[in-house]
């Protein structure tokens, strides 16, 4: 039987208080700095607390469109910057946990509150009244003696809503909502069915010849993670600290080739976890939004936004980079396949078999494994490096508070000042893998920073790998290649950390996606630097410093496979630049599409039924679009200014104040070409990185 309830106002409010007072999003954060109450959210807190914070965000904009007096910065602008704070942050909160520590449960809810927050966003953007007082404040926008961070947000809020079809009328409205509404559950559906093809796949072995060839640290790692299991043996996974020292080192090429093929074919089955056909129904949505917007691919309609501006500026530096490295990549295989020859192995070379050999030649050439350094890069002395650095660059300094809470143990949190004593952030660092997350490295923010109210409110900002985890009786150590990571992911957290503004939307990381990665990249030079390593780098039994000669042969092996890298890299961006410049519904099949995409780039047997699109959540489930272009564009931007750090010795504090000043602490008051050209003095040089990779 159906039930018709009339609560009074007073009802409603109480009902309202009472939801309030039972739910810790919906509450002040009674926490140090007011960070997120990890301790006391469960996931039933979200959905409500979304519904509320929508309800509340609507209100706040309904006071923008009613209010009567003319349009204005302060009445417009400014209060659509800051409307819906509180989702703003439950939104970060929410989002940055199902990809760190999600659950079922947490999945179930991001399918339901993605299309509460879509449709409300299509609210905002296609709201003909507010739309129009935007472009009232847009036009007259010479009469309001703006400063350049408040020009700088008028032109990205108009454009904001140009670019989210506020233009759109009538039925091209509607489409436009059904379309961003479709998208946001696809992006969903990608990264749930990627976790779970990642988790599904074991690789339990117990016959100790199966285990021929993995040194000490692999078997330690195996073993644990057998025992976490409830299993007898060793067990292997597909998260990277798993799988890449597997392929380095196991004998068993047939093991290998197993663990390859799982991995380069994940959702890519056709079963309840393939993303085939999400893929083909993703890049023919964002064609149909781009061409709504006036756009002939969603490519064009990207890269608008971003430096490099166009789609022929992009193709023409991918095969500009590929030209220029593809037969130094071919001479780097061929060399592997004869190594490989004269080991004993008189077959083809196979993506399997790349890993293995190359690592083995590596290692002739300039006596230098992982398992060689390994001992000098355990994960407490890296991070500890890494906030000295910070410290020697940019006077940071880095203080542990275990009373602020967490959303799971493995998570350790820091204070972050300046050396005048200010509290710039609090940095959350998150390093072992687990089921509930996903792979790769990322940062993100949990509180971007700005200044509201005339109060500074300062970012949280957290840093998530997938790191060795540490075993009964040794530490986590790590790969030099995780070192990087972890460098280059912390370049990313000091732009966060450094920013300096009013408005979160125009600071910290929200920047040209091919800026983006500046910050990050510069910090992975020092990786390499004697001085940075002389730091930390003790060895974790003994306490010796890393000796030189060992520092040595990293810098001498550092362009190993160079060029072969930097084609690897070319065939992603490749790729997705393939999927994004479409002008009809791809019809083949997604392995086809790819291979078509990437034929150039190809230095290996193509291997059947595999296939890296269905698993490129960087294009497909993030941010990078028609955008993964932007990590060799990136590179040229490090190159040339890691340079200018160089010729002042690599620690000048004079460098990295003006790198402070003009990079890390501007965010996207200025366009990214003048940030750069301010801090270098020049434009960017392709030179510079082909020279840094040994090309040139």
């Amino acid at each position: 039987m159906k039930q018709n309830y009339i609560l009074s106002a007073f009802a409603v409010s109480l009902l309202s208080y009472t939801v309030m007072a039972q739910n810790p999003l919906l509450e002040a954060f009674d926490t140090p700095f007011q960070t997120p109450p990890f301790d006391k959210i469960k996931t039933e807190h979200y959905l409500p607390a979304f519904e509320q914070a929508i309800e509340e965000a609507r209100n706040e904009i309904d006071l923008i469109i009613a209010n009567e007096e003319a349009p204005n910065f302060e009445n417009t602008i400014e209060a659509l910057e800051f409307a819906g704070r509180r989702l703003n942050m439950i939104q970060n909160i929410f989002f940055n946990l199902n990809n760190a520590a999600t659950s079922d449960e947490m999945q179930q809810v991001a399918l339901k509150v993605s299309p509460l927050i879509t449709e409300f966003g299509n609210d905002i953007s296609l709201n003909e009244r507010l739309f129009a007082k935007v472009k009232t404040v847009y036009v007259d926008r010479d009469n309001f003696f703006l400063d350049k961070e408040q020009r700088r947000l008028l032109e990205k809020t108009y454009k904001s809503f140009t670019r989210s079809g506020a233009d759109l009328t009538g039925k091209d409205k509607e489409n436009y909502r059904a379309i961003t509404k479709e998208l946001s559950n696809l992006s969903l559906q990608f990264n749930q069915n990627l976790l779970a093809a990642t988790n599904a796949f074991v690789l339990h072995l117990t016959d100790v010849a199966d285990i021929e060839g993995l040194p000490s640290f692999v078997l330690d790692m195996g073993e644990a993670e057998a025992k976490n299991r409830g299993l007898d043996g060793w067990v292997f996974t597909l998260q990277a600290p798993s799988m890449q020292p597997f392929m380095k080192y196991s004998k068993k090429r047939g093991l290998r080739e197993k663990m390859w093929k799982a991995y380069n074919s994940r959702c890519f089955a056709d079963d309840s976890m393939s993303n085939k056909e999400i893929i083909k129904r993703i890049t023919d949505l964002r064609l149909q939004k781009a061409r709504l917007l006036g756009y002939d691919t969603h490519a064009d309609y990207v890269l608008e936004e971003r430096m490099a501006k166009n789609i022929p500026t992009v193709n023409g530096f991918l095969e500009q980079l590929l030209d220029k490295s593809i037969s130094y990549a071919r001479e780097e295989v061929a060399e592997i396949q004869e190594y490989a020859r004269k080991k004993g192995f008189d077959q083809e070379l196979m993506p399997w078999d790349f890993g293995y050999y190359s690592d083995k030649l590596k290692d002739e050439k300039y006596t230098l494994n992982d398992e060689l350094l390994k001992p000098y890069f355990k994960l407490e002395n890296l991070e500890k490096g890494i906030f000295i650095l910070a410290n020697k660059l940019y006077g940071l300094s880095f203080k542990e508070n275990s009373e602020i809470p967490v959303y799971h143990p493995d998570v350790k949190v820091y204070e972050v000042y300046d050396e005048t004593g200010k509290f710039l952030a609090v940095l959350y660092m998150d390093y072992f893998p687990r089921e509930s997350k996903l792979g790769g490295a990322w940062m993100t923010v949990f509180r971007e920073q700005g200044i509201y109210g005339g109060k500074e409110f300062r970012p949280f900002v957290s840093v998530v790998t997938n790191f060795t985890k540490p075993t009964p009786g040794k530490p986590s150590l790590l790969t030099f290649e995780e070192v990087t990571t972890l460098l280059h992911e912390f370049g990313h957290a000091l732009h966060g950390m450094l920013s300096e503004g009013r408005y979160p939307s125009v600071t910290g990381t929200n920047v040209a996606w091919d800026f983006v990665e500046l910050p990050s990249q510069i910090m992975e030079n020092w990786a390499t630097e004697k001085e940075f390593l002389a730091l930390w780098a003790n060895h974790y039994q003994t306490g010796e410093v890393i000796p030189d000669e060992l520092i040595e042969k990293i810098k001498s092996a550092k362009n190993f496979l160079s060029a072969y890298a930097n084609v690897r890299q070319l065939s992603f961006g490749m790729d997705d630049m393939a999927w994004h410049t479409i002008r009809q519904p791809v019809t083949e099949p997604v392995e086809l599409f790819e291979r078509h995409a990437t034929e150039k780039t190809q230095l290996l047997p193509v291997i059947d039924n595999t296939c890296f699109s269905t698993s490129f959540g960087h294009i497909f489930a993030g941010g990078y679009s028609a955008g993964y272009y932007s990590y060799k564009w990136a590179e040229v931007l490090e190159a040339d200014a890691f340079s200018l750090f160089k010729e002042k010795g690599g620690f000048d504090r004079e460098v990295a104040d003006s790198f402070r000043k003009n990079v890390l602490s501007q965010g996207d008051k200025d366009d990214a070409m003048t940030l750069f050209v301010n801090f270098r003095g020049h434009e960017p040089r392709v030179d510079a990185l082909l020279e840094k990779l040994g090309l040139k």
